[in-house]
């Protein structure tokens, strides 16, 4: 099989065999097709969410998780109620996070915000903050001051 450049007009005239190919499933050896951020927007890839990305937030992952899991799959006006009376640090995180991500539905890609739920929320580890603390008899110990990089993805209910 050759490799065909992906060039615009090339992409507007073949639109659905790639869009079939980049969302088929693949073997576990096999590489998806890889797109670049120009290809992804004429393609239209992307304009079904919105997302948010909140990095280099000073909590770890493991305290996202715990309010994450809490609410995915819920509608956006289930998940702020859920997120204003939960009492843990991630939540004020997660609800700024989320407010971002309705922001760029409705206003990026036209969706309706009375239809959005979350789809995905997730905490990956940022990079750890090394620090030292004295102990006895001279000795030190480390602790680690762990970030967290936080995704929220909303997506409309079909």
């Amino acid at each position: 099989m050759e490799k065909v450049k992906l060039t615009k007009d090339y992409i507007e005239a073949n639109r659905d065999s790639i869009l079939e190919a980049y969302g088929k499933q693949q073997k576990k050896n096999a590489k998806s097709p890889i797109l670049t951020k120009k290809q992804k927007k004429l393609l239209g890839i992307g304009k079904d969410q919105g997302k948010a990305i909140a990095k280099y937030v000073r909590i770890t992952p493991r305290k996202v998780k715990i309010v994450a899991d809490l609410i995915k799959g819920k509608d956006i006006d289930e998940a702020y109620a859920i997120l204003d009376y939960t009492p843990k640090a991630a939540s004020p995180i997660l609800k700024k996070a989320m407010k971002s991500a309705e922001a760029n539905a409705v206003n990026n890609n036209g969706l309706n915000r009375g239809s959005l739920y979350v789809a995905d929320a997730y905490a990956g580890a940022g990079p750890i903050l090394k620090r030292f603390i004295p102990r006895a008899r001279g000795s030190a110990s480390r602790i680690n001051k762990r970030t967290s990089h936080v995704t929220v993805v909303l997506k409309e209910r079909v």
